[in-house]
């Protein structure tokens, strides 16, 4: 089983998540396992990095999706950011694009899911 490289950093209302190696039924559970145990505040945006991910399969696609679901639920919001060739094609053959944002960079992504955040955490006007 190829093990994922996973690591996040948390910044001021935002959780990036790093993924490096292939995303697939093999390591599935790895990665379930680790946004379970370490994972982000699912009320926060959440980036998943993925430029150190060449492959993604189905399995992969189901735990990313997953937890964009369980954010949206709890008032969070997921991104992509830095997607691959192969991976993107899964991304849009499955039109998980409409749902979920894919920013060409981590840092785009990070700017983006910081101006939702701040604007959530804005005192609401008078």
């Amino acid at each position: 089983m190829p093990l994922l490289d996973l690591s996040f950093e948390q910044l001021p209302g935002v959780t990036v998540i790093a993924i490096s190696g292939e995303m697939d039924a093999t390591n599935r559970g790895q990665l379930e396992s680790y946004l379970e145990e370490r994972g982000p505040d699912l009320r926060e945006q959440v980036v998943f990095d993925l430029a150190g991910v060449p492959f993604m399969d189905s399995s992969g696609l189901h735990v990313l999706l997953a937890c964009a679901a369980a954010c949206d639920e709890r008032g969070g919001a997921a991104r992509l950011a830095a997607v691959q060739s192969l991976p993107a094609r899964l991304l849009e053959i499955t039109e998980v694009v409409a749902y979920v944002p894919v920013h060409p960079t981590v840092a785009d992504a990070v700017a983006a899911a910081s101006a939702v955040a701040r604007n959530m955490s804005a005192p609401a006007p008078e």
